[in-house]
């Protein structure tokens, strides 16, 4: 992990490191127009090419077409630029190059990772949003065409050599863009940590991370030129992705089919579900709740456990109100109608089932009709 300001520039030096001589570049257009792209791609140094056509929510199509042109150009390495959806992209690519199943093969519930067999080019992610911490991640999100569902494919093999985090990247984040990718990290932190997986040294992290979040997310948003904010909430979306080594939890299995189904962007699904999965733990961990509501600056002097875990869920949803965020789904232009089938394609989502208390479709029903 290379981290700070400027550390952009020390891209050609890490692919010498990495012996890569034949560049593949995965970003999405909106790089290209202000020019990250170009810049990035004056730093290879070497035979380099371009895919620029990352869409939100990267589905097969994008993925094919990228792998395409690795194939077609005989790239041995790739770099992937920009928010989650472009490193997802990038990591997928090095999975895809050289293993031809059905995608369903490799996700994380049909033990994907043994089927990783074969060669995977290695991967340098460069993070343009602090949020899904995919610079520091195993897995990559990539919606199928069957079923219009997200698929988490999991394997070490596609784990980045090098995440390479430079906040003045994000400088010019938009205030919207800023606050739901940062309320991304913040759900990747709180779920990381309600998880029941046992895994202590990412429950630290995690914490570290809710409280590097709650310090730093709302100064990121109103003054996008504070490096030091900046900085703080790069790292808080890194050390989510880290924690969450030990499982997610329903926040996460509810917000994947509202992208899919839905598109609401990834974070703001999270942000808009995450108070309310917090009061559906509530009797399931009180005191990791109240943990949570310390690490997010809250005093519990004087609060039962059950109360401090209500005032982290409230803290939360204040949060979310400060940021201008939609507060709820109806506000993101969700169809109410819509719930039954979202609610179907939750409840077959593996994150729920590391969360700490346990989940019916009847509860992730419950749960959307109280985020209306």
């Amino acid at each position: 992990m290379v981290f700070g300001p400027g550390a952009l520039n020390q891209l050609p030096d890490l692919l010498k490191t990495c012996n890569a001589t034949r560049v593949l570049l995965v970003t999405d257009p909106g790089l290209v127009k202000i020019g990250l792209a170009e810049r990035t791609l004056n730093l290879l140094q070497g035979p380099a090419t371009c895919f620029d056509q990352v869409t939100p929510n990267p589905n097969e199509a994008c993925l094919e077409a990228a792998v395409d042109v690795m194939r077609s150009t005989s790239c041995d390495f790739v770099v992937g630029l920009g928010g989650g959806s472009a490193m997802d992209t990038a990591k997928a690519v090095c999975l895809r190059l050289n293993h031809d199943q059905s995608l369903t093969e490799y996700e994380i519930q049909n033990n994907g990772a043994q089927k990783v067999t074969a060669h995977v080019p290695g991967c340098i992610a460069i993070p343009t949003t602090s949020g899904t911490g995919s610079e520091v991640g195993r897995s990559a999100v990539i919606t199928l065409k069957d079923g219009n569902r997200k698929a988490i494919l999991n394997t070490p093999k596609i784990l980045p050599r090098v995440a390479l985090c430079d906040p003045e990247l994000t400088l010019g984040l938009p205030p919207q863009i800023t606050a739901a990718t940062g309320m991304d990290a913040l759900t990747h932190n709180i779920e990381a940590y309600l998880s029941t997986t046992y895994h202590p040294p990412c429950d630290a992290v995690a914490l570290g991370g809710v409280r590097l979040a709650a310090q730093n997310l709302e100064t990121a948003v109103k003054d996008g030129q504070n490096i030091d904010a900046r900085a703080n909430m790069m790292m808080a979306a890194s050390m989510g992705a880290i924690a969450f080594q030990k499982d997610l939890g329903v926040a996460h299995a509810l917000a994947h089919p509202l992208s899919t189904l839905a598109n609401v962007p990834h974070g703001l699904a999270n942000a808009i579900m995450l108070s309310h999965t917090m009061k559906f733990n509530r009797e399931a961990a009180p005191d990791r709740l109240k943990d949570i509501a310390l690490a997010l600056g809250c005093s519990t002097a004087g609060l039962s456990v059950n109360a401090s875990a209500t005032l982290a869920a409230d803290t939360v949803h204040n949060l979310l109100v400060r940021l201008n965020l939609p507060i709820r789904l109806s506000e993101a232009g969700v169809p109410k109608d819509l719930i039954p089938e979202l609610a179907a394609q939750a409840i077959a989502d593996a994150n729920h089932t590391t969360n700490p208390r346990p989940c019916t479709e009847a509860d992730l029903v419950a749960l959307y009709e109280a985020a209306f």
